[in-house]
Parts: C-alpha cells; sequence; structure tokens
C-alpha cells in the first residue's frame, strides 16, 4: 500500500484517483507522517448485499416434498 503527503495529494488528486481505479490499490494520505485518510477503489456494492436485500439472491423452490417422496418425508420427520 503506497503512502504520501497531503500536499502531493493535493497537487495531484485527479491522477492518484484515477491511478487507484485503475490499480484497484489504497493509498494512505498523510500529514505531518501521521496517516489522515485512506483512498480505497470504489466497489460494486451489488457485490456486498444490504441486510433485508437477499431476495434477489434466494432461489424459491415450489415444491420441497416431491423429491423425496411422500413416504421419506414422513420417515424424516
Amino acid at each position: 500500500m503506497q503512502t504520501m503527503g497531503i500536499s502531493q495529494f493535493k497537487a495531484h488528486a485527479l491522477k492518484i484517483l484515477d491511478q487507484v481505479a485503475k490499480t484497484q490499490e489504497s493509498i494512505i494520505i498523510t500529514k505531518r507522517g501521521k496517516p489522515l485518510a485512506q483512498v480505497i477503489p470504489y466497489r460494486n456494492s451489488d457485490m456486498n448485499p444490504k441486510p433485508g436485500k437477499l431476495a434477489n439472491y434466494l432461489v424459491f423452490e415450489k415444491d420441497i416434498v416431491s423429491p423425496l417422496g411422500e413416504e421419506m418425508w414422513e420417515a424424516c420427520k
């Protein structure tokens, strides 16, 4: 992970943001040698669904009894 001073980031912010997007690597911005902020690449939120938003990720089966048969289903109780 790369680090850089805040003055260098300020002078070249657009170029640095393009670099982060292209390389997908984070950069830590420092002020007087101490970490101040971290620039991280954007990741599509579809990869990490929010709580309660799983409806598109679930598969619903209409009949879960038939694959086993009535006899096996009763025996498994």
